[in-house]
């Protein structure tokens, strides 16, 4: 099976089986991203709304809630909800991160400001609270405001274990399990929750959600020392510049002796990069194993998300969702 047999079509055919709803979400996420005062709110929503994401966390959601039976109208409302936090959060990093690019595109921060980028960022995450509240299901406004609050402390997290070469893998599980599989597993658990389907299904949806994001994180990551701005998003080689300290760069970092050791020293607790420096760390990284040991893992826990399907109902989504763990990792397959 070809890349694109792969990596396309287990996402457009989840896309078509939801594609009413998902013209829902768009519709409300258009309605609710207005603002009658503030037109910059509208300009720097859409320019990231509208780049071309793939819209996985709120189909993610559809897909939990069709699959657990749920007709009525606010898995819509939640969906968009996911959206929103998720788009709150793209703003707040690129800030963060001083990003130029984002799926291909300038970044908001760049086009506008900072100061535009954390305040339209506020106000989606605001809006996001309006729409869950809408459902009128205090399980899911728990489940949704938790998420939001772990996707903040997982940023910090990561902020603060950043250019400390004795950050573990244990702390880089916890800040990819906050920043990125925290909405992965409050978009699929409150699906199932909003459906009011039995306890187990709803546990088997959110640890889908959550080995789902390790495993999409983890790709990330390892794309970034291997992938093609085209596929990323982003410049290849982002993370090393801006010194984080990702999977592929642990596992190098444990294994190094003094002579490497000293060289991460210099390229990320202090900072100091210079011209071919990229290209030894990917040497090293290749050296010592490291890029293939983050894709293995990677696919690891995308087979722990299929395999947490088990429980939920015989039904096509269930199948949509299982390919979709290996749509997340067939660009490093």
């Amino acid at each position: 099976m070809s890349l694109d047999d792969k990596a396309v079509k287990p996402h457009d055919r989840l896309a078509q089986a939801l594609a009413a709803d998902m013209e829902a979400v768009n519709a409300l996420i258009r309605d609710r991203m207005a603002s009658e005062h503030a037109p910059r709110i509208p300009e720097v929503t859409a320019h990231l709304i509208e780049a071309g994401g793939k819209r996985l966390r709120p189909m993610l959601t559809l897909a939990a809630a069709r699959l657990c039976g749920y007709g009525g109208p606010y898995h819509v409302h939640l969906a968009a909800t996911v959206e929103f936090i998720h788009t709150a959060t793209l703003l707040h990093d690129d800030v963060v991160d001083e990003s130029r690019q984002r799926r291909g595109r300038p970044t908001a921060n760049l086009l506008w400001d900072n100061k535009s980028s954390v305040l339209v960022g506020d106000y989606l995450f605001a809006r996001s609270f309006q729409l869950m509240t809408e459902a009128d299901n205090m399980r899911v406004l728990n489940i949704l405001a938790n998420a939001s609050a772990v996707i903040a402390e997982g940023e910090v997290l990561q902020l603060t274990a950043a250019q400390d070469l004795g950050t573990t893998e244990g702390v880089y599980l916890q800040v990819i399990r906050g920043k990125t599989a925290a909405l992965f597993s409050a978009a699929t658990e409150v699906g199932g929750v909003l459906a009011g389907a039995p306890e187990d299904q709803v546990r088997a949806l959110f640890d889908y959600g959550d080995a789902l994001g390790i495993a999409f994180q983890m790709v990330d990551d390892l794309l970034d020392y291997g992938g093609t701005a085209e596929v990323i998003g982003k410049n290849t080689g982002d993370d090393f510049r801006e010194r984080k300290l990702t999977l592929p760069v642990i596992k190098a970092v444990a294994l190094a002796d003094t002579e490497e050791r000293a060289f991460w020293t210099r390229v990320i607790e202090k900072g100091d990069q210079r011209d071919g420096d990229l290209n030894h760390a990917l040497d090293l990284m290749r050296k010592h194993g490291t890029l293939e040991a983050t894709r293995t893992e990677s696919v690891a826990w995308a087979d722990r998300a299929r395999a947490a399907l088990a429980p939920l109902p015989d039904h096509p989504l269930r199948g949509m969702l299982d390919d979709l763990a290996d749509y997340v990792v067939a660009r490093v397959r």
